[in-house]
């Protein structure tokens, strides 16, 4: 999509190319988190670039676990915290921890693609299942899919690429599935990233063998900066096991530790968040429009992403012809759910304004055939 898009952008100037394939932040990050890296850069306190424990700071892991003690009414504390490469770091870090060759890890369909190699990068089998029509967890499949080879099952709310917000009754019913060795794995970099005053839950809080990847990539608009943590929820009988394998894994798979001031900045400011109602401007004015143009647009609950019906069944035959009005968007047979597609909202206004006419076309085209 790339390398099209660079394509699109020399033949037809890059005015008239809007690229909704990549969900990077657009917005640059709050003010108070470059206040806070310019006060941690001027302080410059000794060894502020220099090793340390592998887990990170204890100090800024206490101060999390505090956080995380009180939004969850559990006993968190220093030693149930990692701090790493964002959330893609401690999702390979508990994986690498838990998995030997052959064992198997549950996604939930549609789901983010990179899951994959993650899970094949330490010797797990992937087990797909397929969520409900309407993209939530589905309590039965995912039991009928647990085998005693089962380590792991992969939840991701907001999700990417549907933009669902798993309930709360929902998680609850999980907690009766994932049971010893069982774990469940909660990514939740777009947790901020919510619609219409909606409170996640939490699902720490509700599944009993939990654990939690956090990034401020897209709270902050830092993905670059690569920084976040893992919780080990203090329900789990092998939670001092489990953070003393993840703290030696995290130094072997080469990231040693996380960002030493990117630590300290998010322990400055970890409640800083991007301006929301700038994306949930632009998921209502997307969604309207499409949903006027005749697309089963749904507007999503949280994260950077739409995710509609194409209006063909064939997914990738419909991004080719958006192709053609210069529109770049991902099949969402990517994600393991052909028939859809996704958006980014990270995508300016203005281009979303101008992307319209060329949405419309390509619907008026294919319904033609």
């Amino acid at each position: 999509m790339f390398e099209i898009g660079i394509q699109l952008r020399r033949e037809r100037g890059a005015e008239n190319v809007f690229d909704f394939s990549l969900g990077n932040p657009e917005v640059e990050p709050p003010a108070a988190v470059i206040g806070a890296l310019r006060r941690v850069v001027e302080e410059n306190l000794p060894h502020t670039h220099g090793y340390m424990p592998n887990a990170g700071y204890p100090e800024v892991r206490a101060q999390l676990a505090r956080r995380l003690a009180a939004s969850t009414g559990l006993p968190f504390a220093a030693e149930h915290l990692i701090m790493t490469s964002g959330a893609a770091g401690a999702i390979n870090t508990v994986l690498k921890s838990i998995l030997d060759p052959g064992d198997e890890v549950i996604v939930l369909n549609p789901c983010f693609p990179e899951y994959r190699f993650y899970i094949e990068n330490h010797g797990g089998r992937v087990v797909p299942v397929e969520t409900t029509a309407d993209f939530l967890p589905d309590p039965d499949r995912i039991a009928a899919a647990v085998t005693p080879r089962t380590k792991a099952l992969i939840l991701n709310s907001p999700n990417n690429p549907t933009g669902r917000l798993y309930p709360a009754g929902v998680l609850r019913e999980l907690n009766a599935i994932v049971r010893d060795p069982l774990l469940a794995i909660s990514d939740e970099p777009y947790r901020p990233i919510v619609y219409d005053s909606v409170t996640p839950p939490d699902t720490l809080a509700l599944i009993d063998r939990s654990v939690l990847a956090w990034s401020w990539s897209k709270a902050m608009a830092i993905a670059g900066e690569r920084i976040g943590y893992l919780a080990i929820s203090p329900r789990l009988q092998e939670a001092a096991a489990l953070a003393n394998a993840c703290t030696f894994a995290h130094r072997i798979l080469g990231f040693i530790n996380a960002s030493a001031i990117w630590q300290r900045v998010v322990a400055i400011e970890p409640e800083a968040t991007v301006d929301v109602s700038l994306y949930q401007a632009k998921r209502d004015r997307l969604c309207g429009a499409l949903q006027a143009m005749g697309y089963d647009a749904p507007r999503p609950e949280g994260s950077l992403f739409v995710f509609p019906r194409t209006p063909i069944p064939d997914d990738i035959a419909f991004i080719r012809a958006l192709q053609e009005e210069g529109i770049l968007a991902v099949p969402g047979s990517g994600f393991g759910r052909s028939g859809y597609m996704r958006l980014s909202l990270t995508i300016s206004a203005p281009e979303i304004e101008r992307s319209l006419a060329g949405f419309e076309r390509a619907i008026r085209k294919v319904l033609a055939r």
